[in-house]
């Protein structure tokens, strides 16, 4: 069973999609990349609607929802409030919560404002902290060919980010560090009119590689220990994300595992798509065994 329709939240409306509404297992909802991206690259994830109810939605400004152009509205603070109400207005009295990459930033933010009913909590491909992601970001171009570092670079410098041969170099970096899927999958490129960039210009900036915006201090690695619900870290081999860095984010928070796909870059809900819904589906299905006990 699914079920559509829209939520009124602070600036507009959100679209959302509800399945398996009638499973009395806990519903999961899940919180898509970012900023400004959409609910769309994450629609095989309907496939744990096979045990619970799973809920999608795309975030105010882009995707099926309003886009409003009021800039101010484009802050992590009226974000973690729009899920509060999206929770609210749906009765998801308990949930587990999945986000990825920005999606990472806004679970944890609102984890932090310790929300009743949250069982759970799956930050995949994690990004907790800017400052460590730009760090990651300059490890990983160093282990691009030397002119695509210095197409990055020179860019970036000079503010020529729009430019062909920018976008050609970033391509290179997301085929390594990004989705290794080859050919890339037509249905993203699909997609591609789902995002806004404003909401990621303001909020990250021009690139991924340097974040300019209103996440720039982000960091909430000294918090992390206050996330005492069962947490599952996961992330690709090759992705931005880095192992070594979602390693670091697990040892700060108290009941945390985690799981890294070995075949993956930033997108194993794609490019190992079985393995990526056998261990969420297992890890979500062990902490609803472990609290009904």
């Amino acid at each position: 069973m699914t079920n559509e329709g829209f939520i009124e939240v602070p600036g507009g409306k959100v679209w959302y999609q509800h399945y398996n509404k009638n499973s009395a297992k806990t519903p999961l909802i899940i919180l898509h990349g970012g900023p400004g991206s959409s609910s769309y690259s994450l629609q095989s994830l309907k496939a744990l609607s096979e045990h619970r109810p799973v809920i999608l939605y795309d975030q105010l400004g882009c995707g099926r929802s309003d886009r409003p152009t009021d800039s101010s509205l484009w802050k992590i603070e009226r974000f973690v409030q729009e899920l509060a109400d999206i929770r609210k207005a749906l009765n998801l009295e308990e949930v587990h919560i999945l986000g990825h990459s920005w999606g990472t930033t806004l679970a944890a933010a609102y984890c932090l404002t310790k929300p009743k009913g949250v069982k759970s909590v799956v930050f995949s491909s994690s990004c907790l902290s800017a400052p460590l992601w730009e760090k990651d970001q300059e490890r990983n171009l160093k282990k691009l060919p030397y002119d695509i570092q210095e197409v990055i670079k020179t860019s970036e410098a000079n503010g020529t980010t729009d430019s062909t041969e920018y976008k050609e170099a970033t391509k290179v970096f997301n085929q390594h560090f990004v989705c290794r899927l080859d050919p890339f999958p037509e249905f993203l490129k699909a997609g591609a009119h789902l995002k806004n960039p404003e909401v990621y210009n303001i909020m990250w900036g021009p690139s991924e590689f340097t974040v300019t915006g209103n996440l720039k201090s982000f960091d909430c690695t000294t918090q992390l220990h206050e996330i005492t619900c069962p947490t599952l870290y996961t992330c690709g081999r090759y992705d931005e994300a880095t192992p070594e860095t979602t390693a670091y984010y697990k040892s700060l928070t108290p009941n945390a595992r985690m799981h890294v796909f070995e075949k993956s870059a930033h997108m194993p809900y794609l490019e190992e798509k079985a393995e990526y819904l056998q261990v969420i589906g297992d890890f979500l299905h062990t902490v609803d065994h472990a609290q009904n006990r």
